[in-house]
């Protein structure tokens, strides 16, 4: 039976403490590499007086010493069997613990060489992983959603696909780390830049640190790499291939073999996906003769998700999932204190102002795609450039289908050999924008591959080069479809024969495109939907990138301006906005000062009252100190808006924000006759210090032809109309001819091409009756 405790000999305290010296470390920070918080085991170890056989190996294993060599060696009975088996399966065993010892110290720079730093795409040099890498979450039973159809799937506004997988379906997240130790033999599926290798790469590291699974050694395979010098003729060509690998450290076949019979290895096996079609085959049976060989070791594989047709026996499937927004916050902060310019303070800035931006509600389309790390390290990239978010949400939009289409691969050297790749990178975008522009227009979401399938088939057929037999087209049809899916992500089999797009941005994304490219009549029957919430960003995407943009602008606002024609109400409304505003004084522009008035006037109780959002966006002067005429008007409003909220009963209790409310002496200097009539309806009412029940009973006799005189004094001296009768219908038509203006002009501030003045023009024209033209 195997001693709980081991003690250093008096050659070997001597070589520990030469290597301990050397290094310049103190026993406190010894202890900490090991994982105790006291360090007197540290000191018992350097005296040799025995510690428990654990920390005896770790502390030899930190100071890259080989136990055998420090450990006293125990006197034996001339009887006593000293030979050791072959084949080692107990974890107490002590030649398989030495073994793991001396292979992790032989085997540690290779793994921190192959895994100890990570490249991020288009940052000119590397960092450590512990700077950056951020834990990952996994979702278990992945394989419960595939046997969906379209109807469980569906949801409207395309809701759920502002993320790329579908979030009640799958069960619950563990960490990846639970996941390991859960199935020692597992399956890591993922879409491209979830972080698959990078998560592979914390394993090998803190494995070969002791920090899990300590008592085994990382083992990590680029299986690219492996199948490119495959040898065919071997009957376990893994084994030999590590072998191989193993002997540049100095660790003999047998030594290897040894340990992995005793299953001290954690295999790590990366980028199945990569590996070519011509050697995916040899590769798949390679792995089960090694896995079925050598079966007690912990096997993790990762792969892209759109190859989990690949399946190994005893497996369980597990997919990466998307950053939390917990997460998305600790990369960040990581990344601007590992790639930031300047001081740690602004980096630490830069990084919260990210943070809170991303948060903001017109923010959300790029927050959808800071939920993998490929993306989101172009997120701080962009905002790193440029202090914030680019105005044009369609520039990172653009970058990012750029990165995942062919960058990426590139990046990594991987070239795919399938029909897809032989399409240039316009075609493959104006493939992608055919899709969703066709689909999006119905409302599918999610498509079956037959129905995705013809729509790859219709564009292939048009290009140059195009094979005439339908058989054919429909098999490169499928090609395709499997290669988008492989390559970059953008489309995703949710279910069983189902796809959709991986986010709803890159299907509005898409869509915006091609109705950007296409013809007048493309361009009408988008801007048929201006008035419908769910093309706003369609709508919005579409002003970003259409040259010239002025007729896309007369198209929308002719489909908002009928709202005014169609009724009668609000066309009168308009009117009097217009009237109204022709007649006070400021210097703002005309638009903006009938975007205040408009909504001025709606009932208090209305979600557009007094909301000056469109009036600011028209010009940003409204924000600061009103000019005095909409200030007054605005008071007036307010304490109108105040008198009516009032009951009897809430009377007594709030005549002093009556009174407080009256108080605008200084906006009525000029108003003379208004100031002496607002003075003598406050003389009215009764003084805030009687009782409760006499406030109550003025109220109940006298409140309300007060409040008709106050109404009849706003009329008079400022022309301001309170009760237009609007009906619900009417309030609800209101609602979307103020969402339509706001969309216009939200797309004036971001689209191509616009001159000022051809800006102040159409700006001129908004809000305004329909029998008016600008």
């Amino acid at each position: 039976m195997a001693k709980r405790s081991l003690q250093a000999s008096n050659e070997g305290i001597r070589k520990a403490k030469k290597a301990f010296n050397n290094r310049g470390w103190t026993q406190d920070y010894l202890a900490s590499q090991i994982g105790i918080d006291s360090r007197q085991p540290i000191w018992k170890f350097f005296t040799g007086k025995p510690v428990a056989r654990h920390i005896f190996n770790e502390i030899c294993f930190s100071l890259e010493l080989n136990p055998e060599e420090i450990i006293q060696k125990p006197e034996f009975a001339p009887d006593e069997d000293l030979s050791f088996p072959q084949i080692l399966e107990s974890d107490n065993s002590p030649v398989s613990e030495s073994l793991v010892v001396k292979v992790r110290v032989a085997h540690s720079k290779k793994i921190q060489h192959q895994c100890g730093n990570i490249r991020v795409l288009d940052v000119a040099r590397t960092v450590e992983l512990h700077e950056l890498f951020v834990d990952v979450n996994v979702v278990e039973e992945i394989t419960s959603q595939r046997w969906l159809d379209i109807a469980d799937l569906q949801i409207s506004d395309g809701e759920y696909l502002t993320k790329s997988v579908v979030p009640e379906i799958k069960t619950k997240k563990i960490t990846g780390l639970q996941a390991i130790e859960k199935f020692p033999k597992l399956f890591v599926l993922g879409n491209p830049g979830s972080g698959k290798t990078t998560f592979l790469q914390s394993i090998a590291i803190l494995c070969n640190q002791g920090k899990f699974l300590a008592q085994r050694v990382p083992i990590f395979v680029s299986l690219r790499d492996f199948a490119e010098n495959i040898n065919s003729d071997d009957k376990n060509p893994l084994l030999s291939y590590l072998i191989a690998e193993f002997n540049i450290c100095k660790i003999t076949q047998q030594e290897l073999e040894e340990l992995l019979y005793a299953g001290k290895a954690v295999i790590l096996l990366d980028g199945l996906d990569e590996v070519a079609d011509k050697y995916l085959d040899k590769i798949n049976h390679v792995i089960n003769t090694f896995v079925d060989t050598f079966y007690t070791n912990t096997v993790v594989i990762t792969c892209r998700t759109a190859s989990r047709h690949q399946k190994f026996q005893g497996f369980a499937e597990v997919q990466i999932a998307e950053f939390t927004q917990t997460q998305i916050s600790s990369f960040v902060n990581k990344w601007f204190a590992a790639f930031a310019k300047n001081s740690l303070s602004f980096r630490k800035a830069l990084a919260s102002k990210f943070i809170k931006e991303i948060a903001l509600p017109e923010n959300r389309l790029i927050q959808d795609l800071t939920s993998t790390p490929l993306l989101l390290n172009l997120s701080c990239l962009v905002f790193q450039y440029l202090g914030e978010f680019p105005a044009k949400r369609s520039e990172i939009y653009r970058q990012g289908i750029e990165l995942l289409l062919v960058r990426w691969d590139e990046a990594r050297g991987i070239k795919r050999d399938e029909v897809y790749r032989h399409l240039t990178l316009a075609q493959k975008i104006k493939l992608l924008s055919y899709i969703a522009a066709i689909s999006f227009e119905k409302g599918d979401y999610f498509l079956e591959d037959n129905r995705i399938c013809q729509l790859i088939s219709d564009y292939l057929y048009l290009l140059p080069n195009a094979p005439d037999d339908i058989e054919d087209l429909q098999l490169n049809s499928k090609a395709v479809l499997k290669a988008i899916e492989l390559q970059h992500g953008l489309l995703v089999e949710q279910a069983r024969g189902i796809y959709s797009f991986s986010h709803l941005t890159f299907h509005e994304y898409f869509t915006a495109r091609f109705i950007a490219n296409g013809d007048q009549k493309t361009l009408a029957k988008a801007a048929n939907h201006v008035l419908d919430k769910r093309w706003r960003e369609i709508i919005l995407l579409t002003s970003e990138n259409i040259k010239p943009f002025e007729d896309f602008f007369q198209l929308m606002k002719q489909q908002v301006d009928n709202l005014a024609v169609a009724d009668q109400e609000l066309n009168r409304l308009l009117a009097w906005v217009m009237q109204k505003s022709s007649t006070v004084s400021s210097n703002y522009h005309p638009s903006a000062v009938r975007a205040f008035y408009f909504t001025l006037v709606l009932p208090a109780d209305h979600t557009l009252s007094r909301n000056q959002t469109l009036a600011v966006s028209l010009d940003r002067k409204l924000a600061g100190k009103l000019a005095d005429d909409l200030a007054l008007d605005l008071a007036l409003i307010h304490i109108l808006g105040v008198s009516c909220s009032l009951t009897p009963t809430l009377f007594c209790k709030r005549i002093s924000a009556i009174e407080l409310a009256l108080d605008i002496n200084s906006l009525l200097q000029e108003h003379s006759s208004l100031y002496e009539s607002l003075a003598s309806l406050k003389q009215e009412l009764p003084s805030s210090q009687q009782d409760r029940d006499i406030l109550k009973s003025w109220w109940q006799s006298k409140g309300e032809g007060w409040i008709a005189r106050l109404k009849e004094l706003i009329l008079i001296h400022r022309q301001m109309v309170y009760d237009w009768q609007f009906s619900e219908e009417q309030l609800q038509l209101i609602q979307q001819y103020w969402e339509g203006n706001s969309l216009l002009v939200n797309c004036f501030k971001t689209a191509s091409n616009v001159t000022p003045k051809v800006q102040d023009c159409f700006e001129n024209a908004l809000l305004l009756p329909s029998d008016i033209t600008v």
